[in-house]
């Protein structure tokens, strides 16, 4: 087809305020906020989180700004709020092995009855039990006992005494030991050392055998009136049970009857409480009231008590629905609980009462959030968590300790069934890496949400945006936006689709331009933000991130950066490219030139032998001389040296959207043929010389547009864009104005033969059966020159081989 210049209606979509249905954004506010284009993954969302079934976990797949956080978690919650609230998790001593705490379920609400349920125990007892043991009853019987044990003490001593004195020792006890001492002479006097070994050495004997006999003596005592002893305490801790127990089953009772019976986990808080029974009994000696302070035996109380503490780690009470949680900072302990320590005696002492739950006990029976580059960012986190997507078991621990400067007392809790359904956000890049990489723990996450970049616009998906700009004003603070606003929005939105037809689904941005917009229209006191607030946030905003390419065309201007706007050259012309810098992107011209002669090199990319070239720019060159090979075919093999260069460009060159300036380039210096200077190129390439539709085209337009207006627009200059790129504009009004004008234009081909006539106003010309073009047309002249460089080089090697031959004659 022949060149097109495109109209001014074909430059940019206008969307018309009145069709949008309303006079400003406050008349929107009861509208809900559906899913706006992302149908499929609404769809895919409501899916996964229905599932219950295991590995029917989200992985969530969009750009940042595309609402996949925020719309999610909406999905969540709406999900949450229809399933049964999740069970209390409580974690117990455990009397047998205290470094294995129990972890105990209950239902909703009855954790927190459970510990306040054990403290108020815990409290009466230690009011209670020592009133019980200093009763009247207990006072009588203990008295009794103590009594009876006295008295037969008391005979047994007796008849120690009386074996004691009938041998001339007298004895006495002190603080429970027996102390005898021989009598002398005269009778109430002791023996002196001296007095003894006065004595004849016989006497001396009898006394030592006297001694042994007494204590052979003594011992038969103790070995008599321990087991006495040991049966009146005894029957005293027998006493104190008898009289405590009542009060400890009346206590447990209470605590017991306070839970509910469907309790799944009730046999085991049954064997607790039983437990926790005879542990009170066993120590009822520390609960005895003393009129003096006893420091270590409060510390042992103390240490006793902390045992029958209900360490309530995730507590629902008051949720209504399933829990939904968003962890941000996914670190070992906020993910998957933790052990608090604390240093004693150079020693990192722990128990049960220091276990914390993380975000994943606390989303039992619910959902819970994350993000995958979080995950990735701690290789401790990520095994961590592929271990529980395999088990469903949760261990908590304390990774840390093993390497900790000072001995640490372990503890092992016991692992709780974890029932959680993930959501993981992440980047198309890093879903397909982990797909490819990990597959094991891919397979968890079989539900794929996949938010779309952009969507088709319509009437309804309009009226949905302009509701999410009436929302985002009230959730904000922020005057409501005018029609005729919002009408810019939407406009804003298919540019940063570059497409007419669809808009672009990133609301991260809208959001960010309604909130720019508004301080401008609250700057000059409006109500309503108005169209000409939108368009002056986007221009303070281009004026805050574009000083780059502001440098770039002051170097164009001050000559710094070479770049012809008019007249005419052989094998040279302005091609576009786009620069990102993230928070901006623009358009530049840069000089493409190449170079011919006669040789056997073929084409070569002069940024792909120095390395600065990606691999997307060294395929279109690569595809750019086959196209040429094609059209010369009967000339093949092409006897040509060729060379291709992007002019004063320093830090390298990615991309195939220049194939058609390099080959225009290229064509040129095979003709000899001037291609006009002030006509822009950009336009991709394939074998068959179809000009296929490029990437930042608005950028590239303007990019050059506004070099051109900066040197004064001449009714000349204009750009050559691929045909297939219309749909793509979405042009600033500066340069729509230029081309109602008629000061710029734009031209669209459809194969790269079209442009030729309009660069170098000579007609490109088709080949006859013989393969020849017609005299005169632009390939016409490429082909003789190629003829020519074959015929050179085939005298050249005629030449050589003749050398050769004389040569081997001389020989």
């Amino acid at each position: 087809m022949p060149i097109l210049n495109l109209t001014v209606p074909e430059l940019r979509l206008s969307i018309a305020p009145d069709s949008l249905g309303f006079a400003d954004t406050s008349e929107l506010l009861e509208h809900t906020l559906p899913w706006i284009g992302q149908e499929r993954a609404e769809i895919a969302a409501h899916f996964g989180l229905g599932m219950d079934q295991a590995d029917y976990n989200l992985f969530v797949l969009g750009e940042v700004g595309s609402g996949r956080s925020s719309l999610l978690k909406q999905a969540m919650q709406t999900g949450a709020a229809l399933r049964a609230t999740p069970p209390d998790l409580c974690y117990l001593h455990n009397f047998d092995a205290p470094e294995h705490p129990h972890a105990l379920r209950l239902p909703t609400g009855q954790g927190r009855l459970f510990r306040q349920g054990m403290a108020r125990m815990v409290k009466a007892l230690l009011t209670e039990i020592p009133q019980q043991l200093d009763g009247p009853d207990f006072k009588v019987e203990s008295e009794r006992l103590a009594k009876s044990y006295k008295e037969e003490e008391a005979k047994a001593f007796a008849e120690l005494d009386t074996f004691a004195e009938a041998r001339n020792f007298t004895m006495h006890r002190d603080s429970g030991n027996i102390l005898f001492t021989l009598l002398g002479p005269e009778k109430g006097h002791a023996m002196t050392e001296d007095e003894m070994f006065a004595l004849p050495k016989e006497r001396r004997a009898e006394i030592a055998q006297a001694e042994q006999d007494l204590l052979v003596e003594i011992n038969r005592y103790f070995e008599k009136t321990r087991p006495m002893e040991r049966t009146m305490n005894e029957a005293l801790a027998a006493l104190r049970r008898q009289v405590v127990t009542p009060l400890l089953d009346r206590e447990v009772g209470a605590v017991h009857d306070a839970l509910s019976k469907q309790t799944p986990d009730m046999t085991k808080v049954d064997a607790y409480l039983d437990q926790v029974v005879h542990d009170i009994l066993d120590n009822l000696e520390l609960f005895k009231s003393s009129e003096t302070e006893d420091e270590l035996r409060n510390e042992v109380l103390g240490k006793v008590l902390s045992r029958y503490r209900v360490n309530l780690v995730v507590d629902n009470d008051g949720l209504h629905g399933a829990p939904v949680i968003v962890e941000d900072n996914p670190l070992f302990r906020s993910l998957f609980g933790s052990i608090e320590y604390q240093a004693e005696n150079d020693v990192l002492m722990t128990d049960f009462s220091r276990i914390r739950a993380g975000s994943l006990l606390k989303a039992h029976g619910g959902f819970l959030m994350l993000h995958l580059r979080d995950l990735l960012a701690d290789s401790l986190v990520w095994e961590k968590l592929r271990r529980f997507l395999r088990s469903g078991q949760l261990q908590i621990e304390e990774p840390g300790t093993a390497f900790a400067a000072i001995a640490a007392v372990s503890l092992e809790p016991e692992p709780v069934k974890v029932d959680v359904k993930i959501v993981l956000i992440g980047s198309r890049p890093l879903y397909y890496e982990l797909q490819e990489g990990d597959p094991e723990f891919a397979r968890r996450f079989r539900v794929k949400v996949d938010f779309a970049e952009k969507f088709f616009a319509g009437d309804e998906t309009r009226r949905a945006s302009a509701a999410f700009v009436a929302h985002t004003c009230r959730k904000l603070g922020l005057p409501h936006f005018s029609a005729a606003a919002v009408a810019r929005l939407l406009e804003q939105g298919h540019r940063e689709a570059e497409d007419r037809a669809r808009q672009s689904a990133i609301f991260g941005h809208t959001e960010a331009l309604v909130m720019e917009s508004a301080v401008l229209c609250q700057k000059r006191s409006g109500c309503l933000v108005e169209a000409a607030d939108v368009d002056a946030a986007l221009v303070a905003r281009t004026r805050r991130h574009d000083y780059p390419e502001q440098r770039l065309r002051e170097a164009i201007v001050e000559g710094e950066v070479l770049i012809s706007l008019q007249g005419e050259q052989v094998g040279q012309l302005n091609g576009l490219t786009v620069v990102d810098l993230g928070d901006h992107r623009f358009g530049f011209p840069v000089r493409v030139t190449a170079r011919t002669c006669a040789g056997n090199d073929g084409l070569i990319n002069v940024e792909r032998e120095v390395e600065m070239s990606g691999p997307i720019h060294d395929k279109g060159v690569l595809i750019l001389h086959s196209y040429l090979a094609s059209l010369f075919a009967h000339n093949a093999p092409l006897a040509l040296n060729a060379s291709i260069v992007f002019e004063q460009e320093y830090s390298g060159i990615e991309g195939d959207s220049a194939s058609c300036a390099e080959l225009y380039a290229l064509l040129s210096a095979l003709s000899g043929l001037p291609l006009k200077q002030d006509i822009a190129v950009t336009g991709a390439l394939n074998q068959h010389g179809e000009v296929l539709p490029v990437g930042g085209i608005n950028e590239k337009i303007e990019g050059y547009f506004h070099i051109c207006a900066a040197a004064g627009l001449n009714g000349s200059q204009g750009v050559l864009i691929p045909h297939r790129n219309r749909r793509h504009l979405m042009l600033d009004h500066a340069v729509i104005q230029a081309v109602a004008q008629g000061l710029f234009h734009i031209h669209t081909v459809e194969h790269v033969t079209e442009g030729l006539e309009l660069l170098t106003g000579v007609p490109a010309g088709f080949a006859n059966a013989s393969g020849l073009y017609p005299r005169s047309s632009v390939l016409s002249h490429a082909q003789q020159t190629l003829l020519s460089y074959r015929r050179a080089c085939h005298t050249l090697e005629r030449g050589g081989d003749t050398r050769h031959a004389h040569r081997s004659l001389r020989r």
